[in-house]
């Protein structure tokens, strides 16, 4: 077993479990701090940008030209990269827009839901009501369910890129952990309010966030066991390239835009340039 192994599995658990951050935030609070999110979705998206082309990127190059030449080995991570970007744009567009995890909402947006449920009771009729009441529960349950389900498919190759970072290098495993379970936060909230509002049960709307976030380390171990007979430096760096154009395609299509959305757009700049200097200065420290 990789002597990082252990290391590896615990950053992808937290990052990963980041989305009963969301659930509980969902719970106990009334609106969502959209200046302190936006910031931290900017900082999250500025760590995965400067750390995937700045070491993920080249240290893949490095590993693939050392085992397949300088003109091989570039060609093969530059597909790489664009291969992991074509990955997560399949998986993200194979999910419904109301139901995709990339359609993040504040905890206010997502409690205006329950406004319906109250509406539905006051109708006047209340075989009608009753009828529209259990509808609006199922239609809560579904959105629920498929945004647990969806933000789980995304998080399997999420997890997986954690994984394989830090077992090649903790240094880099702990940024992009912190820099996932950020973005894991609204996901929670995305998957919790709707089943809570769906069944008055707030620890079922948990244990279905909760579950969600296990998809990364679930997705690593699953990734790891199968790579694990094949591991050589020319499959790392073929995934580390991979991963590289994953967290990329996540910074600009799902970070970014959410910051911009939550906050106003110079908070998400500030926070992406902030994120893009502490992971300088974090590898730097690391020479």
């Amino acid at each position: 077993m990789h002597e990082n192994f252990y290391i590896a599995f615990g950053l992808t658990l937290f990052a990963g479990l980041a989305t009963g951050i969301g659930s509980a935030l969902a719970f106990f609070t009334k609106q969502t701090n959209r200046k302190f999110l936006s910031l931290s979705l900017g900082f999250s998206a500025g760590v995965m940008i400067y750390v995937s082309f700045v070491e993920i990127f080249v240290k893949a190059k490095i590993f693939l030209i050392a085992d397949l030449g300088m003109v091989k080995g570039t060609w093969v991570t530059v597909i790489s990269f664009f291969g992991g970007v074509l990955l997560i744009a399949i998986i993200d567009k194979l999910v419904p827009s109301f139901e995709n995890p990339h359609e993040l909402k504040g905890v206010e947006e997502m409690m205006e839901i329950s406004n319906l449920e109250n509406d539905l009771e006051q109708l006047e009729v209340k075989e009608k009501s009753s009828e529209d009441h259990k509808d609006f529960n199922q239609a809560m349950m579904r959105m629920g369910l498929f945004s647990a389900l969806a933000i789980g498919i995304h998080n399997f190759p999420e997890g997986l890129a954690t994984f394989v970072a830090t077992l090649k290098d903790p240094s880099l495993g702990l940024p992009i952990a912190v820099a996932i379970a950020i973005h894991n936060i609204p996901e929670g909230i995305a998957i919790s309010v709707p089943i809570y509002f769906a069944t008055g049960n707030k620890k079922k709307a948990f244990f279905y966030s909760f579950l969600s976030g296990l998809a990364e380390p679930v997705g690593a171990l699953v990734g790891y066991l199968i790579l694990m007979p094949f591991l050589s430096d020319t499959v790392f760096g073929i995934i580390f390239s991979g991963i590289a154009g994953i967290m990329v395609f996540i910074s600009l299509d799902e970070l970014l835009p959410a910051a911009q959305k939550y906050g106003e757009h110079h908070l998400s700049i500030y926070g992406l340039i902030s994120g893009m200097g502490v992971m300088a200065l974090s590898l730097l420290l690391f020479i």
